[in-house]
């Protein structure tokens, strides 16, 4: 089983957002009061939960999400959120003590790829791929919608002053991503066959 950031970060006030803006919050399940994200903490502790990923689904406020007004039936569930997870996760998870650095890429990366059955994904060992972030810890900035790569509008952590921010990533030993510039080229993705056995979840 996993999570997602939003349950750990956002809750039900946000959805009585004034105006519209409550629609930006708007996904399935359904956001929750703040006392559940400790029980979330807690099943992530106890292995009841594997992973921490996002729904990532960036419909744009703009014609997207405000197919709701209305009639809040027809506002699209999800939020843009993959950019920031790393970054919320060891902001607002490791610097406050919910959890270790150790967990943290043990449910952002082992957990998941575990899941799902990509053995060569997760670690970094002989036999996986060289799949790997540079992470720096000391570096500040804020989240928003002005700054943020994803190709939506809006950014449902807007202001939010962080620390923390990937510098580099490696996929399978090259360099896809450095200091906030995807430098890959596309058709450099591959299909990764996923394992046909139950997944191991040690």
């Amino acid at each position: 089983g996993e999570t997602c950031i939003q349950y750990l970060y956002l809750t039900v006030d946000d959805l009585d957002r004034p105006g519209f803006e409550g629609a930006k919050y708007v996904c399935s399940p359904p956001l929750r009061e703040e006392k559940n994200q400790a029980v979330l903490y807690q099943a992530l502790r106890q292995g009841a939960l594997q992973g921490i990923s996002t729904d990532h689904c960036p419909f744009n406020f703009s014609k997207q999400k405000e197919l709701g007004l209305g009639d809040f039936t027809k506002i699209p569930n999800g939020l843009p959120a993959i950019e920031h997870r790393l970054t919320l996760l060891y902001d607002r998870s490791v610097r406050q003590g919910h959890m270790s650095i150790v967990d943290l890429v043990r449910h952002g990366s082992w957990g998941p790829a575990r899941i799902f059955g990509l053995d060569s994904k997760g670690a970094i060992a002989p036999g996986f791929d060289a799949d790997v972030v540079v992470f720096d810890p000391e570096v500040k900035h804020t989240l928003s919608a002005k700054t943020h790569v994803m190709n939506v509008d809006y950014d449902p952590f807007e202001g939010w002053e962080v620390r923390g921010a990937p510098r580099f990533v490696l996929a399978r030993g090259d360099t896809v991503y450095a200091d906030g510039k995807v430098v890959s080229q596309p058709g450099r993705g591959r299909f990764v066959k996923r394992s046909l056995f139950e997944p191991a979840l040690a």
